[in-house]
């Protein structure tokens, strides 16, 4: 008992003194046989203790942080989605034919109009890449808005906590900004024009039941789908490599999450 209070007085001043004093005390603590355990459980505490503060970010530096990593994320994501080949030469997002008209391209490739069912498949992902560019400002704008709750939450919720933050806040406005700009851009890259002569094809073959489908709400929310796939992605890479977190801000965020995902 006396060696006991003896130890913890000895905690109580050095919890007054430098780090390295610290250390020194630990050691030699840890050379007395009948002192290394509670020599043991006091260094493991304070090195938790002292990790702990000197990497946990302000609030300030936490928003700032994570803010600066959404919008580098959402920047690269739409970006690579942009390109040309953006959807069509990724295997997550690419775009198909219409599953419900799967009956369409199986006859009309049985019939040598195969062709024509590529089209369409192309000129959908291409409408998507012409589209895309219209999220960067709708993500900005959500991530501009995140209160200190939404970043903590956000930080050290998991690996798709800020796809899934987006995806809240975003889906909606998406739709509304993509609408437009996929049935232009369906227009425009002549995915009307395909899919009219693959349906009027289709359609003139004897005893087939008629569609007549509409490709904008179908390619609207296939290029909003493809999208949190990146963007989900990008997360990954600043959660998981820590060469991604580029900038002093990103490195304590991202350092700090990490560090209390393991606790």
């Amino acid at each position: 008992m006396v060696m006991k209070q003896q130890v913890e007085s000895i905690y109580l001043y050095l919890m007054k003194k430098e780090l390295s004093i610290i250390v020194i005390c630990i050691l030699f603590l840890l050379s007395c046989t009948e002192l290394k355990p509670l020599a043991q459980e006091f260094g493991r505490s304070m090195l938790e203790t002292s990790t702990a503060e000197s990497i946990k970010p302000t609030e300030l530096e936490m928003g700032a942080g994570l803010k600066e990593a959404l919008i580098k994320g959402t920047q690269i994501g739409v970006n690579n989605l942009s390109q040309l080949g953006g959807y069509s030469d990724h295997p997550f997002v690419t775009i198909p034919f219409p599953e419900e008209y799967a009956k369409v391209a199986d006859k009309l490739r049985a019939i040598g109009l195969g062709n024509q069912i590529d089209d369409i498949e192309l000129s959908l992902n291409r409408a998507a890449e012409d589209a895309v560019t219209e999220a960067a400002p709708l993500f900005i704008n959500a991530i501009k808005s995140m209160t200190f709750q939404d970043v903590q939450s956000i930080l050290l919720g998991g690996e798709n906590a800020a796809t899934d933050f987006l995806k809240r806040k975003t889906s909606d406005h998406l739709i509304q900004a993509f609408e437009p700009k996929i049935n232009k851009s369906l227009e425009k890259v002549n995915a009307t024009k395909y899919w009219n002569t693959a349906t009027n094809a289709y359609n003139l073959i004897p005893f087939v039941t008629k569609v007549d489908g509409n490709l904008t709400n179908y390619a609207t929310n296939k290029a909003i789908d493809g999208l949190f796939i990146s963007i989900a992605e990008e997360e990954k890479e600043i959660r998981e490599n820590p060469l991604e977190r580029s900038t002093d801000l990103l490195k304590k965020a991202f350092d700090y999450a990490a560090f209390k995902g393991v606790e």
